[in-house]
């Protein structure tokens, strides 16, 4: 479904992604993973035709990027950015509804089938109740299912994300990252997800992609690719890595620092 082949892009020529090669598949649920400074956000941008490449090419369904109108590509593609700010305060339908933006045509107001597009996914994803909220007036969790309600609504194959999870307690990240593996499943959409929560992406997501230095660093299995010394590797700290008993997948643990009470005794 996105096939990129040796590309390079960055800021004003300066490669922040540097020769990578990557291909995605429809249905699946991808996370990146990596440290700051890594590539995943200029990524995305890429994919979106937001950065030019210096090098490369990047195909969508085997139709080069730069072929695609900027309509045609949402309503092939839809982005979570990780921080979104809106000019007015709108209410969760308002903003939902802005989703069927790309079937639109110039001067042509929402539709009935766009309203009701609105209806079924605020029942999907339970958020009726807060149809008529302010979207400032929403919690952190809240916020986001509006907003994947919006990308849903859109009606795209592919879903990206960037720091989905950022900024949310552990129940949300839980509700959220469940959210999108129902999403994935029942409708069989592309969902690439940039996380730093590498035990959440090991537990939800079919196939892990590390990045370090803007180049792949691996990419499999959570059981293949997170392993101590990829691990290492890529954040340059020691992590321990078992695998969790309810979902079988690796999670990391982190060790601990010894330190030095005042009586000159050793503690954790």
């Amino acid at each position: 479904m996105i096939r990129i082949n040796n590309v390079s892009t960055g800021y004003y020529n300066q490669k922040v992604i540097d020769g990578l090669s990557l291909t995605f598949r429809r249905g699946e649920f991808c996370s990146i993973l990596g440290p700051n400074g890594a590539g995943k956000t200029t990524l995305l941008k890429a994919i979106i035709g937001y950065l030019p490449l210096i090098t490369g090419q990047i195909e969508i369904e085997k139709r080069d990027l730069s072929d695609w109108s900027r309509k045609e590509l949402a309503r092939k593609i839809s982005i979570i950015p990780q921080e979104i700010s809106y000019q007015f305060d709108y209410t969760v339908t308002e903003l939902v509804l802005m989703g069927r933006y790309p079937y639109l045509n110039y001067w042509q107001t929402y539709r009935s089938l766009d309203r009701q597009e609105v209806e079924t996914v605020l029942e999907e994803l339970h958020l009726q109740p807060l149809r008529d909220k302010p979207y400032s007036q929403l919690s952190g969790g809240e916020k986001q299912r509006v907003n994947i309600a919006r990308a849903l609504v859109q009606n795209t194959a592919i879903i990206l994300l960037d720091e989905a999870l950022v900024h949310l307690d552990i129940n949300h990240q839980l509700d959220i990252i469940t959210l999108l593996a129902d999403i994935n499943l029942k409708h069989n959409k592309l969902i690439i997800l940039i996380s730093h929560n590498i035990n959440l992406s090991a537990d939800y997501c079919d196939r892990i992609i590390i990045l370090k230095d803007g180049k792949l660093f691996t990419e499999g299995r959570a059981e293949e690719v997170l392993t101590a010394a990829n691990l290492r590797a890529v954040y340059g700290t020691d992590l321990q890595v078992f695998t969790n008993p309810f979902s079988g997948k690796p999670n990391i643990f982190y060790s601990g620092k010894m330190s030095t009470s005042p009586g000159g005794e050793e503690r954790v």
